[in-house]
């Protein structure tokens, strides 16, 4: 089974892997996942959600999708989830697997994976540059 169909899988059918619309369980979940893994289902994760949100950010992955699904819920981050209704925070839980899908299929191709570091570098250059990060 690929990455992406096991990802699949989870975003049908949630109870399934024991998930019931929590975020922090989901965070947990894929997270011990990615280290059975050796780290090696979400490597790079992080750094593509940086180039797709087009700044620099210290946050990981677990806060930066938070950002990006509850864009209208007061707070950053993890900071979020202390303003969210539970329907919230399922629907968080859906946008951070429908993430991970659309990442693991970039993740695939190595010259989108190439492209993507380059930007990622190039993001970070430029903060220095402007003293920044």
């Amino acid at each position: 089974m690929s990455d992406e169909d096991f990802i699949q899988g989870v975003r049908d059918r949630p109870g399934l892997y024991g998930l019931g619309g929590s975020y922090k369980d989901a965070v947990a979940y894929l997270t011990g996942f990615n280290e059975a893994r050796s780290g090696g289902l979400m490597r790079g994760f992080t750094e593509w959600l940086v180039v797709r949100k087009g700044e620099c950010s210290s946050f990981g992955w677990q806060a930066l999708v938070l950002d990006e699904a509850l864009p209208n819920v007061e707070g950053l981050g993890w900071n979020k989830l202390r303003n969210t209704s539970s329907r919230e925070e399922s629907e968080a839980v859906q946008q951070l697997l429908a993430l991970l899908y659309e990442f693991l299929t970039m993740r695939d191709n190595v010259m989108a994976l190439a492209r993507m570091y380059g930007e990622y570098h190039s993001l970070h250059s430029r903060a220095e540059d402007s003293g920044g990060a």
